[in-house]
């Protein structure tokens, strides 16, 4: 494998004193840097950008901090440290935009709904920022309706996968005959056939908002997909005017 490069090496520090710090600070770094929904309170300007510095677990960060330091020095060796930390934050705020997109349908859909059931927005957004619901918004939204309706306001979006699936594209789309071979799959996979279907499952989990393993995921599949879209379409273009010979350093 690869030396670590500069750049990568400086993120999985930053990705890691951001895990420490927030284990020893407690739950309420969360409410500061994790990514909120925007009409929800505790949204700040900052978070569409701390959120990718934090992590819901030491498997999370494991998993992604091992995906970046797996594909991010090939991709930095091709492009030059400042043209990689460029591609890295803008596949996470691509995450950020295209997941606050989906809440904002999945909240609104549901507002109106209840709006329509003759329930007033004021009182609506008050309860939500109190972190209570309305034990009658089920009976007319349905269980999974009311899970996506409170969740897409209340939940937080933490974690840099956004960015990795950014990373996993353009790697794939320069070396798509790879083969990467994964702890979990037996023989090695080419990266052309990998990423294409890890987004197809992402995709359909997103859509169905269930998980791999049954039950509701917690995980933020059009996040994962947002980031995907803005890599792809980055690379493309930067491909098509040969990024290969305009490095930034």
């Amino acid at each position: 494998m690869m030396q670590i490069t500069p750049t990568v090496k400086q993120l999985l520090i930053i990705n890691i004193l951001f895990f420490i710090g927030s284990q020893f600070v407690g739950p309420q770094t969360y409410d500061y840097l994790a990514l909120f929904f925007f009409e929800n309170n505790k949204f700040q300007f900052w978070q569409p950008l701390s959120h990718m510095f934090m992590h819901g677990g030491f498997m999370h960060i494991a998993f992604n901090m091992f995906a970046l330091y797996s594909f991010g020095s090939t991709l930095e060796y091709y492009w030059g440290g400042k043209k990689f930390v460029f591609f890295y934050l803008s596949c996470g705020l691509g995450a950020a935009l295209l997941h606050t997109g989906v809440n904002y349908y999945l909240f609104h859909n549901g507002l109106d709904t209840l709006t329509q059931a003759g329930f007033l927005k004021s009182d609506i957004y008050n309860l939500l920022n109190e972190g209570r619901i309305d034990s009658r918004w089920t009976d007319i939204l349905g269980a999974s309706g009311m899970e996506s309706f409170a969740g897409s306001f209340a939940t937080p979006a933490v974690g840099a996968s956004g960015a990795i699936y950014g990373l996993l594209v353009a790697f794939a789309y320069m070396n798509p005959n790879a083969e990467l071979a994964l702890m979990f799959i037996p023989v090695p996979i080419k990266a052309k056939y990998f990423v294409p279907g890890l987004l197809i499952i992402d995709l359909v989990l997103g859509v169905s908002g269930k998980s791999i393993f049954g039950g509701s995921s917690g995980i933020a599949h059009f996040a994962h997909i947002g980031g995907a879209i803005v890599g792809f379409l980055m690379v493309w273009y930067w491909k098509k005017n040969q990024f290969d010979h305009n490095r930034w350093n």
